[in-house]
């Protein structure tokens, strides 16, 4: 989240409140910022997964061989639309994402993002199969000791 704002409405609040220092640091064209509904168009619409991968690849973090990695989910808060009728966008759910934490190091790797409808459960493999090459220990909530963990979907 961006400066601390927790949704789309507190990052378009946060912009107008320093928008002369954006506008001089950034110099956008016209002088003008995005709007809250920019924001949040472009947030909507962003591969976290590609983001975080090309994060992680630029500052070369990748985990050890032993190192331990915890593995949780969390939904994003204020990152869903309710329907209503002054609404001037869809409603969505909110968004959900599977975090990789290197605990040694203190950092977090690439997330992985939740199908709607879905639970973290069906991203654990994909997370076995990236992280498993390389000899790591991984430490996981009590939702992924299932008995009957879905095989590659």
């Amino acid at each position: 989240m961006a400066a601390g704002c927790r949704g789309f409405l507190a990052i378009g609040d946060w912009l107008n409140a320093y928008h002369d220092e954006l506008v001089e640091l950034f110099v956008p064209a016209k002088g003008r910022l995005p709007s809250y509904s920019t924001i949040r168009r472009v947030l909507l619409n962003v591969d976290y997964g590609q983001y975080s991968a090309c994060l992680a690849k630029f500052f070369e973090i990748t985990p050890s061989n032993g190192e331990m990695v915890a593995v949780d989910g969390k939904r994003l808060r204020g990152s869903y639309q309710l329907a209503s009728e002054h609404s001037t966008t869809e409603p969505h759910p909110a968004i959900q994402l599977v975090s990789v934490y290197l605990v040694e190091r203190g950092l977090i790797l690439e997330p992985f993002e939740v199908e709607h409808k879905s639970n973290e459960i069906k991203v654990l493999p994909q997370l076995v199969k990236q992280f498993a090459c390389n000899g790591v220990v991984f430490a996981f909530d009590a939702i992924n000791t299932q008995k009957k963990l879905p095989a590659n979907r």
